[in-house]
């Protein structure tokens, strides 16, 4: 979340519902119980590198009013005393902006490693659960006169796409101070707690259950109509749903590479850039998307990795997230399928890595059971918090990379009149050697890496692999 000070990308009581319904949907539970495993830990953060320092009392009451407009910011969650229910959003009535929010500056000469070490510090470091999940940072003394700006927030509250409405709505597109005219905050309730909210569950179920039975009862009606009227038909579609799902549920038919297994839990950063122009017509080039050569650059990074340390593997499991997002869904939130494919890191051509990314890709929208884990997602949230933790951290052993892509801003904005240049997202790394992640901003294709230290041993050897498999794949459209 950035400064609100002259203007939004969206109307003004756009922020009022982002973040979705109050209560968690089960996959959100899921994440949000999941946090106390190092494994499966999700939260992320948001590296923008700023032209300027801008003034900290502005950049301070811009927050202050950022709050207030996108109401979400000032909630925390409230578990109920027993999780048969999802968790709730709620106001914290003890809200301080002063604890999200800080300013630290870095020490001569403020260069690029130094700030990474930071960024990499705050990742790691855990949220206070007890208040609204997210921090901010104001990070001064970067060299040649610029300043960074670090946004933390818990994957509970938003996936990728959610995060870009919010930046649309809390930065301005201007460096002027805005008319903005103060809101008062949120009303304080009587505090809701665990007790509580396990008792107006349990009300609401009673009180609902015989709508939820009518309906239920219709929608069985319903299927029972249209299997009377058309039985071959919906066996056809159980069995290739059940298959799906088994396709999708099977891990990677291909074991983990052996220069990847580390499973340390520290972070160790580095960011890249590609213009965006260059990327689409790359992937222009090989008869696939901006998507399709940002994985085959990476895929291309791992192959010269690979060779370098003299280890030689034709795939490796990785994991990518497919949106399921539509124009009815609320701003915020996840709405997000995972899949994951046997990654062609053996493959030199980069034009063929990207039609084997290509085709995976397409495979994998048109599968029936996409959404699996909203089907799943119910029963896990239901489970004691230890055999949660215990479930979701063994699934992350099956994959050595995560990568993400997420359509950004294609115009610049500001954070309390100093002009952002980059923004990097640094996406969570659940026990996998890489995480990499992109967002496209003004122009340009900004790059995050987060990997393990201890899987990855050869830091400098990995950012030239990276910085070479991104050329090649660049090279094509040229």
């Amino acid at each position: 979340m950035a400064a609100v000070d002259g203007g939004t990308g969206r109307g003004p009581n756009a922020g009022l519902g982002w973040g979705g319904p109050a209560q968690m949907s089960a996959w959100e539970s899921v994440m949000w119980r999941a946090e106390g495993d190092l494994r499966t830990r999700s939260s992320g953060m948001l590296l923008e590198i700023l032209e300027t320092e801008p003034v900290w009392e502005r950049f301070r009451n811009a927050h202050d009013r950022a709050t207030v407009m996108i109401p979400r910011l000032r909630e925390r969650v409230v578990e109920p005393a027993v999780p048969v229910n999802s968790p709730l959003w709620v106001p914290d009535p003890h809200f301080e902006l002063g604890y999200h929010l800080q300013r630290i500056a870095l020490p001569a000469p403020g260069s690029w490693d130094q700030l990474l070490e930071l960024a990499a510090r705050l990742t790691a470091r855990p949220l206070d659960e007890n208040r609204p999940p997210w921090e901010a940072t104001l990070v001064s003394g970067l060299e040649n006169g610029r300043a960074a700006y670090l946004l933390k927030l818990h994957h509970a509250m938003s996936d990728g796409l959610g995060m870009i409405q919010l930046l649309d709505m809390a930065h301005s597109r201007t460096p002027n101070p805005g008319t903005y005219t103060p809101m008062a905050p949120p009303s304080s309730e009587e505090p809701v707690g665990p007790m509580r909210l396990a008792a107006d569950q349990l009300r609401d179920g009673i009180m609902g259950a015989p709508g939820e039975f009518v309906r239920q009862g219709g929608e069985a009606l319903g299927m029972v109509g249209r299997t009377l009227r058309d039985p071959l038909g919906t066996a056809d579609r159980a069995v290739r749903f059940g298959l799906s799902l088994r396709r999708m549920l099977a891990p990677p038919a291909v074991e983990r590479s052996p220069a990847l297994r580390g499973g340390g839990f520290g972070y160790r950063l580095l960011v890249h850039d590609v213009a965006l122009v260059d990327l689409k017509k790359a992937g222009k080039a090989a008869g696939g998307s901006v998507n399709d050569a940002f994985l085959a650059g990476i895929l291309g990074g791992f192959r010269r990795y690979h060779e370098h340390v003299g280890v030689h593997v034709d795939e490796i499991p990785m994991a990518i997230p497919i949106s399921i997002r539509s124009d009815d869904d609320h701003l915020g939130g996840n709405r997000f399928a995972g899949a994951r494919f046997p990654a062609p890191v053996g493959v030199a051509d980069p034009a063929e890595r990207i039609r084997i990314i290509r085709d995976f890709i397409r495979t994998a929208r048109d599968e029936p059971a996409i959404g699996f884990l909203e089907l799943l997602a119910p029963v896990l949230s239901r489970l004691p918090s230890a055999a949660l933790t215990e479930l979701t951290g063994n699934l992350t052993k099956f994959t050595d990379v995560q990568a993400s892509n997420v359509p950004g801003l294609g115009h610049p904005v500001y954070v309390a009149g100093a002009k952002v240049l980059r923004i990097y997202p640094i996406g969570p790394r659940p026990g996998v050697a890489a995480m990499v992640a992109m967002i496209s901003y003004d122009g340009m294709c900004c790059l995050g890496f987060n990997v393990d230290p201890d899987a990855i041993t050869d830091y400098e050897l990995y950012r030239t692999c990276m910085v070479e498999g991104f050329d090649e794949v660049v090279a094509l459209g040229t």
